[in-house]
């Protein structure tokens, strides 16, 4: 009885105006709607993709469901399994199925989400070389924090970036934290930071007792403006309160571009840390993002393009920093034959069970950059003559991971916002995000001072308002990356 009631709730006929269409399809939450006739007979299925094209084509709200072309229906009759209509849907290229009585009359609707599985946004991709070490750590019962897997990883992601000088810990909240600590940052302090980031980037600062100032991007790499940095330290410089640190975030794959920003750093000696949280395997130049600040920060969560389930590590040229580091990871633990402590340390070491998962993980690191990429590629060609897409554009000084593939849409061209296109595709059982928030626009950092890239002229706030992340992961089937495409075709009216 609910399946014939709401059913019902999704019948239209010719008749039907277009606003109450529209009306009728957002209450029923599948996307899409039956054109039956007089006799309940289904003439065809409506989606919002026809009604979207109806309103570009310049139809008004008053505008009947009878302008719309003649299209033959895909339906199922009688009992049908779920890998059936499955097998239906993929070769009609279709989301959703009606199944019908002898006289041609819906009796119920299979929505692919419901038979198919969800395609995430970055899902963890685990091989087959990490049960080895991990097997390792429970054969010699080493589970607890350090041990033999943490030394190896410590020792191999240092081999693989080149840097002599890494430590690994339990998040790259912690490794951010122990950056700032290590350069002294402390209460009264001024820290700046690139706004458009995650929150992880910008909360050390406040665990230090430190002001952020936020520090906008720029379109050329979506990464920090060099231009707005440098306005911000001639003021600052002017005010004689220079930052006590630069941190620098490597959005979405890509460095941001570093001469220009450790030039106008290194003018007043201010040090910066590279965020490389979300940049493993990209480069500037030759050189490894997050190796080219004073102190890089990498994390390991499992949404990465590598995974340790939850972990981060802390990388530098100078082995001084990174001994400080590692002391404050172990609950500053002086050496003595009794536990002695001159200073507050934290629990913030990776523990032997969790780096056997990344040492299996970091060997695939070029393979999974190489898929990361290739789904940005069948994107890029997929998507192509969709109005108002534009893709996070990758520089030219390096390589960037793709680690997810991010565009821009322009709301007058395809007249669709990012949250509606989100909650379209999760009614097809597919996650995609928005653009980072600005910090300089969230709640906890009112008031804290935000350089634009250009007076007047802010690109992370652009940006935020017409940003899309799409599935990414590198255990994602041609065939789930086609269903995301041929979704965002569909909620596009494309």
């Amino acid at each position: 009885m609910e399946q014939i009631e709401q059913l019902e709730q999704l019948e239209v006929t010719r008749d039907t105006v277009l606003g109450e269409a529209l009306r009728r399809m957002e209450e029923g939450g599948m996307g899409v709607l039956l054109l039956v006739d007089d006799e309940r007979r289904l003439v065809r299925v409506v989606t919002d993709g026809d009604l979207r094209r109806l309103l570009l084509a310049g139809a008004s709200m008053d505008a009947p469901l009878s302008r719309l072309p003649g299209k033959e229906p895909v339906v199922a009759t009688g009992e049908v399994s779920e890998g059936e209509a499955l097998a239906v849907m993929d070769r009609a290229e279709v989301d959703h199925l009606p199944v019908v009585d002898g006289e041609g009359r819906p009796v119920r609707i299979i929505l692919r989400r419901e038979v198919d599985s969800k395609v995430l946004l970055s899902a963890p991709h685990m091989g087959d070389e990490e049960w080895r070490y991990v097997e390792e750590a429970f054969r010699t019962n080493w589970v607890a924090p350090v041990g033999p897997n943490v030394d190896a990883f410590e020792q191999e992601l240092a081999d693989y970036l080149r840097i002599p000088h890494v430590v690994a810990v339990s998040s790259g909240t912690a490794a951010l934290h122990l950056a700032l600590r290590v350069l002294e940052v402390g209460h009264g302090d001024v820290v700046f930071c690139s706004s458009l980031t995650f929150v992880a980037s910008a909360n050390p600062i406040l665990y230090q007792g430190a002001t952020p100032v936020f520090i906008d991007s720029e379109p050329s790499t979506w990464n920090m403006s060099a231009t707005a940095l440098a306005r911000a330290l001639s003021d600052y410089a002017e005010a004689g309160r220079l930052p006590k640190a630069v941190i620098v975030v490597n959005l979405y794959g890509q460095s941001a571009d570093l001469d220009p920003i450790l030039g106008a750093c290194e003018q007043y000696g201010v040090p910066v840390v590279e965020d490389a949280a979300e940049s493993l395997g990209a480069t500037y130049k030759g050189k490894a993002s997050g190796t080219i600040g004073r102190l890089g920060v990498y994390s390991f969560n499992g949404n990465k393009i590598i995974t340790t389930s939850g972990g981060g590590a802390l990388v530098s040229a100078d082995g001084d920093l990174i001994e400080k580091a590692k002391y404050l990871a172990t609950q500053a633990k002086d050496p003595a034959p009794w536990y002695e402590h001159r200073e507050v340390g934290y629990n913030y070491r990776m523990s032997n069970v969790l780096a056997g998962i990344g040492r299996g993980q970091l060997r695939l690191l070029e393979e999974r950059i190489e898929a990361r990429r290739a789904v940005f590629e069948r994107y890029r060609e997929g998507l192509e003559g969709v109005r108002g897409l534009r893709w996070m554009p990758e520089a030219s000084f390096g390589r960037a991971t793709r680690w997810l593939s991010v565009c821009e849409l322009d709301v007058e061209e395809c007249a669709s916002e990012p949250q509606e296109i989100i909650s379209a595709l999760a009614r097809r059982g597919i996650e995609a995000r928005r653009v980072w928030k600005p910090m300089h626009r969230q709640p906890l950092f009112a008031g804290c001072p935000y350089y634009p890239h250009e007076e007047g002229t802010s690109f992370s706030d652009r940006v935020f308002e017409r940003g899309l992340c799409l599935p990414s992961g590198t255990g994602m089937s041609a065939a789930d990356q086609a269903r995301v495409i041929r979704s965002l075709r569909t909620v596009l009216g494309m």
